[in-house]
Formats: structure tokens, C-alpha cells, sequence
């Protein structure tokens, strides 16, 4: 009996020590995350292998393992930037990105987990005062915005696929111009909006003007071929036209006689 608690002991022990090295060697990888191996006797950064998937794993306790989020995320940000003639421009954007997953350890060991504002910020930043730089604000305020999107996205992707970091959009969400300069530009799309208007229904005018004319003249041209195509044996062939049609009517009590210098029939009653 005196010898159990000295053989108890050193089981407890063992007992103990397995459980460390067991909480210290076990990693779980959550939904959406992938691990960094970094081996402290290894050789540190594993970039040759890829990394850690999503659930449990044992690694040797005195190796480290980093978590990163491999999800699409998303950043927002505020930026000051000047348009071409100098003026500041307040640009609210927002990037969608994510690590890129195969060469995750090797951004890992070259940018290091803070990667977001080691990279991406500062390089939107740069595009969008780049690009920005290249337009006015009434373009920036009307037409322009969907072009300086896709300059800022193209310019910032072509940075980024170089640090080990997947860029998948970057929208602009809002362009705030100082307010006396929005006002101004305002003002001005209206007057043009007012001139075109204009423009068009003078336009409209004319072609109404014309199409008159046209009608007018076409009028004329039928009537001076009318008057020339009736001779006089035209209008007399007529007449008795008309004087025969006149005597077979039963309801017509009318007296016709033939007189004039043309022959042509005169009406003297109707009863």
C-alpha cells in the first residue's frame, strides 16, 4: 500500500505533461480560415506546403501556427485626393480582397499578417489620388464616375497580385465636392439642360415650318396642273356630264337649256 502513491505519482505527472503537450500541439482552424505553420526548428515560415485547413490539427508544441481569414472581406475608406485643377475631393471607396490561398505562408513571411494596412490601404490610396488627379470635377460629379472606378481597381490589382493578395472589386461609392463648386456645376448642367431643350423645340419648329411649306407648295403644284389640264372641251365633255345625271334624277324639276358661247347648260329653275 506504501508504494502506490510513489508509483501514483509519477503517473499523475505524466498525466499532466500529456495533457500540456496535447493543449499546446492541438490547433483548431475555424470556418473560413486557413493556418501559417511556422516551424521554430524547421526552417520557420513552411511556404512550400499549403496551409492548414479548416478543423482540428497536431502540430509539435514547440511550433507555432498563424490564422488568417481567407473569406472575402471587406475595407472601407474615407480619402482626400485633388482633382485636376487643384481642388479637394472627398472620395468614399470600399475594396473587397482576400489573401491569396496557395501562397499564403509566403505572405505571411514577406508582409506579415498586417498586410491590409501594409498594402492594400496604401495602395489605394496612391491609385485613387492618381487617378482622380487625372479628371475635373464636373467630370467627377457627372459622367467620369464609373471610369474612375475601374482606373483605381485596375491600378491598385496591378500592385497587389504581386504581394500574395487577391482583389477581387473596389467601389466608389461617393465623390463630395466643396459645396459652392457642386453648386456651380449645378447651375451650369441646368442651363445646358435648358439650352437643349430649347435647341429642340426649334428644331421642332422648323421641321413644322417645313413640313407647312411642303404641303403648301404640293397644294399649288396640284392646283396649277388642274388648271391647265382643263380646256374648254374638257368643261363642256363635263357639263353634259353633270346635265345627264340631272335628267335621269326623278326628284329634279329643273329646266335646262343649252346657251353661251361654250354650249354649256344653264339652270334656270328648280321646283
Amino acid at each position: 500500500m506504501d508504494k502506490l502513491p510513489k508509483i501514483g505519482l509519477p503517473i499523475l505527472v505524466g498525466i499532466i505533461f500529456l495533457v500540456i503537450v496535447i493543449a499546446k500541439s492541438a490547433v483548431t482552424i475555424g470556418s473560413g480560415q486557413a493556418g501559417v505553420l511556422y516551424k521554430t526548428f524547421g526552417g520557420g515560415v513552411v511556404t512550400d506546403e499549403p496551409p492548414l485547413g479548416e478543423g482540428f490539427h497536431i502540430v509539435a508544441p514547440w511550433n507555432k501556427v498563424y490564422v488568417y481569414e481567407v473569406r472575402r472581406q471587406e475595407i472601407f475608406e474615407k480619402m482626400k485626393v485633388l482633382s485636376s485643377n487643384g481642388l479637394d475631393i472627398q472620395l468614399d471607396a470600399s475594396a473587397w480582397y482576400k489573401p491569396a490561398y496557395g501562397d499564403l505562408g509566403k505572405l505571411h513571411q514577406e508582409i506579415g499578417e498586417n498586410y491590409l494596412n501594409r498594402i492594400i490601404l496604401p495602395t489605394i490610396r496612391s491609385a485613387a489620388r492618381s487617378v482622380v488627379g487625372r479628371y475635373t470635377p464636373e467630370q467627377l460629379y457627372s459622367s467620369k464616375r464609373d471610369a474612375i472606378q475601374n482606373e483605381i481597381f485596375e491600378e491598385t490589382k496591378k500592385i497587389v497580385d504581386e504581394q500574395y493578395i487577391v482583389l477581387d472589386e473596389i467601389l466608389v461609392r461617393d465623390v463630395t465636392l466643396p459645396p459652392t463648386i457642386k453648386e456651380a456645376i449645378e447651375r451650369k448642367l441646368k442651363q445646358e439642360q435648358e439650352s437643349l431643350e430649347y435647341e429642340f423645340r426649334l428644331v421642332t419648329a422648323q421641321k413644322e415650318a417645313e413640313r407647312q411649306r411642303i404641303e403648301a407648295q404640293g397644294k399649288a403644284d396640284a392646283n396649277r396642273i388642274l388648271s391647265a389640264s382643263l380646256t374648254d372641251k374638257i368643261l363642256q365633255d363635263k357639263g353634259i356630264e353633270a346635265t345627264n345625271k340631272l335628267a335621269e334624277s326623278p326628284n329634279s324639276k329643273v329646266v335646262i337649256i343649252g346657251s353661251g358661247e361654250s354650249g354649256m347648260p344653264i339652270i334656270l329653275g328648280n321646283q
